[in-house]
């Protein structure tokens, strides 16, 4: 089986976040949607539909029968069925959104009629945290069915019941308090929660990441590998690699990858007046008004903030700028800012590439090439 997720309009809605990668590339729950169909169909070649300038790295295995699938839904095992049942022609469509086309080419005709069911769709950036709940769930279901949880150490305290834990070969967790009434907690193979650790459900924790001494975790909350998180975190996503790694909130927010929060940054994610929020909008190139009262910050890859940074409601961070300022930053910061002023110099290319570098080589990665055309096809 041939599957080629389809950014559709996608590349920009959950901008910054897809500016470096395919919107299947995106982390809600505990998987990828590309994981999350190898999960469901793991004899099934997965590739992408993107951008050109991100398509040397994450290119479409186009064959004579594919089915295009639109990369923003979320598969389950009904609705999986429902797409690979699809015959040469036909187009799957549920509440009138397209899911699925079975055909050589992308050539999909809407049928007379869309089906109708409950299923979930990324349909803005902010869904990834304000449907991180329902997604991580149905994830954990599926995953730890007929699995079985490393024993959890007695010097826990658990709150509900303890087979909505479950613990990875490696996972450490000691001396933390772990809620379980409102969803389940995942630590992932060698991942660690440290002692005095505060964490309620729902978290998935992926493997290698480390929650700090003292943490407090509030659900749905995702960290993706190879994270060190500490102090508050409520509602977000950090998509890996990623470091906040010392006290400060962060809430309703989405972090990339390769991301470094200095130690007292904080995101407010809520107004004042507790309005609904204005965000930046990629397609407009400006701020727009949304029915959101909750939203903190979208960080793309790669970027930075220095101690102290305050963060406004509903900012939007862009790849690789380097915020170091007093005040708040504008709710919009470009790609490559080196400040965060609307005035601020561009981060020179070659000196973000000595960052990332040293960054990526503490957990034995490397900038590929690949990588550093799409920096430079970013850079202003």
């Amino acid at each position: 089986m041939n599957i080629i997720l389809h950014d559709l309009s996608g590349h920009l809605t959950f901008a910054p976040l897809t500016l470096t990668r395919p919107v299947g590339k995106l982390r809600t729950g505990m998987w990828t949607n590309e994981e999350r169909w190898q999960f469901y169909c793991p004899q099934a070649t997965i590739s992408f539909m993107t951008k050109d300038y991100l398509s040397e790295k994450y290119s479409a295995n186009i064959t004579k029968d594919n089915l295009w699938v639109n990369a923003a839904v979320i598969p389950t095992n009904e609705l999986v069925k429902n797409i690979t049942d699809l015959k040469k022609g036909e187009s799957l469509y549920i509440n009138n959104a397209f899911i699925a086309y079975r055909g050589e080419e992308y050539l999909p005709v809407k049928p007379k009629s869309s089906a109708k069911a409950n299923i979930i769709i990324l349909e803005n950036r902010w869904d990834i945290y304000q449907k991180n709940d329902q997604i991580l769930a149905k994830d954990f279901q599926a995953y730890t069915a007929g699995k079985k949880s490393q024993a959890i150490s007695d010097t826990n305290t658990i709150i509900g019941d303890a087979k909505r834990i479950f613990l990875e070969k490696g996972a450490k967790v000691e001396c933390a308090i772990l809620n379980v009434s409102d969803g389940p907690i995942y630590v992932g193979k060698n991942a660690e929660i440290m002692e005095g650790s505060i964490v309620r459900g729902g978290l998935i924790m992926l493997e290698e990441s480390i929650l700090k001494i003292g943490s407090k975790i509030y659900g749905a909350t995702t960290i993706g590998p190879h994270c060190r998180v500490g102090g508050e975190v409520n509602n977000s996503i950090f998509q890996g690699y990623s470091n906040k790694g010392h006290d400060g909130f962060i809430g309703n927010s989405v972090i990339g990858e390769w991301c470094n929060l200095g130690a007292d940054t904080n995101c407010s994610n809520l107004k004042n007046n507790y309005g609904n929020v204005k965000t930046y909008n990629y397609f407009l190139r400006e701020l727009e008004q949304t029915n959101v009262q909750f939203m903190g910050v979208m960080m793309g890859d790669y970027s930075k903030t220095s101690i102290n940074t305050m963060i406004n409601t509903a900012s939007v961070i862009g790849v690789c700028a380097n915020i170091f300022m007093s005040g708040f930053p504008p709710k919009y910061v470009a790609d490559f800012s080196w400040g965060g002023e609307p005035s601020a110099p561009v981060y020179e290319l070659a000196s973000a590439y000595e960052s990332i570098h040293a960054m990526m080589q503490r957990r034995h990665q490397e900038l590929t090439d690949e990588d550093k055309r799409i920096l430079a096809y970013l850079y202003p």
